[in-house]
């Protein structure tokens, strides 16, 4: 089964960048698979927040964050990025990457291909 390990998270000013990045373990070949980022904040529901096809053709993002955020992926590093920039103080929380089943809007827990989450990254933002 997939493993993911997310990471770059961390306190940004509102305004600020941050870039996450979700790696996946060594035994599986990436190409194949759709990737969603998801926040999650205490007490709410995970929400989708951006999505990327298999081939990196199709991008999606939830409308609060469109202009502002950048997903992307590298299958050759195993790879998944999430540009997030201009930050807004309700983007608190913490970032789950999964892979999916296909990469639509709005972006859905149930749509997680095996229904794994890591440990997902914590972001801050925060003058």
């Amino acid at each position: 089964q997939l493993q993911l390990v997310e990471s770059g998270g961390g306190l940004a000013q509102p305004g600020g960048s941050l870039r996450l990045s979700c790696v996946a373990s060594d035994d599986i070949v990436l190409d194949y698979f759709a990737f969603g980022w998801f926040r999650q904040v205490p007490g709410n529901e995970r929400e989708g927040v951006s999505c990327i096809s298999s081939e990196g053709k199709d991008k999606k993002y939830e409308d609060s964050v469109k202009g502002r955020f950048a997903i992307s992926r590298d299958d050759a590093k195993k790879t998944v990025y999430l540009q997030m920039n201009n930050l807004e103080p309700e983007e608190t929380g913490i970032y789950y990457c999964t892979a999916i089943l296909v990469c639509m809007m709005p972006l859905t827990p149930d749509i997680s291909r095996w229904d794994n989450w890591g440990q997902g990254t914590q972001v801050t933002v925060s003058s």
